[in-house]
């Protein structure tokens, strides 16, 4: 059953849709009503009902209170269903940024903000939220050629960015971030030499945050599986998922059974890693490489 939630500054609007569509089905099904079914009674289109419980529309209040009407929820319940709707009405603090973003950053910067654990595996470059600024704008700068994005976007891109760790790790409440780092990505040189030892020492620094676990695979361990970037998010209420981060853009995996693959890999990648303290060690020894 949906928890009632207060929508904070890492509450996501889309997020609250899907969780209120997941609910409103549950109930339907729980009754072994039919969508067809609950649109004669309500003199719907079938469509209509379908569109709302995937989160392709917003129900309206109107419309959330005549289904709560119609499944015989409770008084209690119902207040927690018109509430969960009045949040997938606000915007959260990204939106202004739509234009400068492709739809498949958006959904990621939603799914953090609503989740309590991100595990992330990077073989490139340093995760999104653990970038210094610097480093982020020499990445950005380095990619700028290939992806040919207008200067204004590189700046959208930075300040969402700097955002993202604000919200989501320098708070009161902040989410879980476990992250396994292959080696390279402390040698990959974006900028020139300082950057890249600012960037490092903030490995240090952001790693010793209580909520953050960081480990580096070493060069010389073969990486167990041979996928890409990708982040597997967990939630309170809402089954996990996983990021995947490619050229074209991020797509979203949800199947139950593939994502489950993923929270394996990431395992595996945990145990050939080092542990956080040799780790922080071999970060340090890096950061004389860059001095």
């Amino acid at each position: 059953m949906v928890k009632e939630v207060a929508m904070s500054e890492r509450g996501s609007p889309a997020f609250r849709r899907r969780r209120l569509g997941m609910e409103l089905r549950r109930l339907r099904e729980s009754l072994n009503l039919t969508g067809d079914e609950v649109a004669d009674r309500l003199l719907w289109s079938t469509a209509k009902v379908s569109r709302i419980e995937n989160a392709k529309t917003l129900a309206s209040q109107v419309d959330v209170e005549a289904l709560a009407e119609l499944y015989g929820v409770e008084e209690a319940l119902r207040g927690v269903l018109v509430a969960l709707r009045h949040d997938a009405a606000q915007k959260g603090w990204w939106e202004r940024y739509r234009n400068s973003i492709p739809d498949d950053y958006t959904m990621l910067i939603g799914m953090e903000a609503e989740a309590t654990v991100v595990r992330s595996w990077e073989p490139q470059i340093v995760p999104g939220l653990l970038q210094t600024e610097t480093y982020a704008w020499s990445l950005s700068l380095a990619s700028q050629h290939a992806s040919q994005l207008p200067p204004s976007w590189l700046q959208d891109r930075i300040e969402i960015r700097t955002e993202r760790q604000r919200t989501l790790l320098h708070t009161a409440d902040p989410l879980t971030h476990v992250s396994v780092l292959h080696e390279s990505v402390l040698r990959n040189q974006y900028g020139d030499a300082r950057v890249m030892r600012d960037q490092l020492v903030h490995l240090i620094e952001v790693s010793e945050l209580e909520h953050v676990e960081m480990r580096i695979l070493p060069q010389v361990v073969p990486p167990p599986v041979s996928t890409g970037a990708f982040l597997h998010l967990t939630f309170p209420d809402f089954p996990d998922v996983v990021y995947e981060e490619s050229l074209p853009g991020g797509r979203l995996v949800e199947d139950a059974e593939t994502v489950y693959m993923y929270e394996r890999a990431f395992g595996h990648l945990m145990e050939r890693a080092l542990d956080e303290a040799a780790s922080q060690e071999l970060i340090k020894k890096t950061i004389k490489h860059w001095s």
